[in-house]
């Protein structure tokens, strides 16, 4: 428990971490990557070399200073926090590395500043939250293993297939290289899979929305080349799996973790709300409940056109023989050869008011996934709607927030 004279400091120096808080961080990243070179493989460097993940932690702790005072309100953030650390493997050693750095990074670059009792009060700040993390974890870790197939840490899997589904995106099928049982998982999970990139000198790690629904035989993913005018900078795991990663070859993954996932035990409507390669956990979900559940679905869906809307055929040979599915396929540049009515319904960027008869459900759950402004947009749509916010599940990837 965090003593009243620590919450009162804590939060005091909200206003000087909302000053400060990138400079602290990007020192602190100096320094842990300085002592321990190692830990280079645990994170995106790509985000590093942008300065997304310096933001990123920047926000969160600042988030921390703020509402320490009030814990239960990042509930949700430490959810996805802590379902991102498991999938890399996180070990609890790992959070006192971090502490010891970050602290002296507070030091370093506030210094007088940063008296004893500021240091004290972030000491034991830190330590709470790590050991809630750090307890958060090891649940998760000991879930991931006790399942039918489960495992801890990284395991070796052969794909079995490789499948173009667009001009941009590839599936992955991947089946256990010891052909044991596999794990089932919750519709809209994740999994890390890490390779090692050449130039770099190092190995990445990178999550993958699951595509398919649980089968207990293999996995697949269906990843997005990521392209930014320059193949040097842009996609190191996604363009490399594209590129180089075939039929016969080993990977490495963790076991399924994720917060965002359809709860299959509902009876209620489900809405899936996807732009762009966000649609490929909407899938796992949908393929779940249509196999599983009585449930109604809508499934609104944003591309540019055709031509990058990938598992097009498969959802809408879904939506032609299940009566309880309505797919709304919207294309905000469509091809010429792109049939209105055939291939998508809307022309422009998906507006859930134009489609409000058909997405207002009596008690629906509305999953969205995208870029961030498309969820963003979505989001707000859903509130204006009048949609309550308990009903409304989004995945966030990467660094970014989602509130701003």
């Amino acid at each position: 428990m965090l003593t009243p004279t620590t919450i009162a400091t804590v939060k005091a120096t909200a206003p000087v971490l909302a000053e400060h808080g990138y400079t602290i961080i990007q020192r602190f990243y100096d320094r842990l990557f300085e002592a321990h070179p190692g830990l280079k493989n645990l994170f995106n460097m790509r985000h590093q070399q942008r300065g997304e993940q310096q933001r990123a932690l920047a926000a969160a702790v600042l988030a921390y200073a703020t509402h320490i005072d009030n814990l239960p309100a990042l509930g949700p953030a430490v959810a996805r926090i802590t379902h991102k650390h498991a999938s890399l493997n996180v070990e609890p050693a790992q959070y006192g590395v971090v502490g010891e750095h970050l602290l002296a990074a507070i030091k370093e670059v506030l210094g007088d500043a940063a008296t004893e009792g500021i240091l004290s009060a972030w000491a034991e700040a830190y330590q709470v939250l790590a050991e809630i993390m750090i307890n958060a974890e090891a649940a998760l870790y000991e879930e991931a293993e006790a399942r039918p197939g489960g495992w801890r840490g990284w395991r070796n899997f052969v794909v079995r297939h490789k499948h173009p589904e667009s001009g941009v995106i590839t599936s992955f099928f991947l089946e256990p290289e010891d052909g044991q049982p596999l794990a089932d998982f919750k519709p809209g999970q994740y999994i890390s899979i890490v390779v090692d990139v050449p130039r770099l000198g190092l190995q990445q790690v990178r999550q993958y929305s699951l595509s398919d629904a649980p089968n207990g035989k293999s996995y697949r993913i269906s990843v997005k080349r990521e392209s930014e005018g320059d193949a040097q900078a842009a996609g190191y795991v996604s363009n490399l799996l594209h590129d180089h990663v075939n039929k016969g070859d080993v990977v490495r993954l963790t076991p399924p973790f994720g917060s965002f996932h359809v709860d299959m035990q509902a009876t209620t409507p489900v809405v899936l709300i996807s732009g762009g390669v966000g649609l490929t956990p909407l899938v796992s979900m949908l393929k779940s409940v249509l196999k599983n559940t009585d449930r109604e679905v809508v499934f609104v869906h944003g591309a540019r056109n055709s031509s990058v809307h990938a598992m097009k055929e498969r959802v809408k040979a879904s939506a032609d023989t299940n009566p309880r599915l309505t797919s709304i396929v919207f294309y905000d540049a469509p091809l010429e050869s792109d049939v209105q009515g055939y291939d998508h319904d809307h022309v422009g960027m998906v507006d859930l008011h134009r489609v409000s008869q058909s997405v207002l459900k009596p008690d629906a759950d509305y999953y969205v996934c995208g870029p961030l402004p498309f969820m963003r947009q979505q989001v707000e749509a859903l509130r204006a709607l009048g949609v309550a916010s308990s009903r409304v599940h989004y995945e966030v990837f990467g660094t970014d927030t989602f509130e701003e």
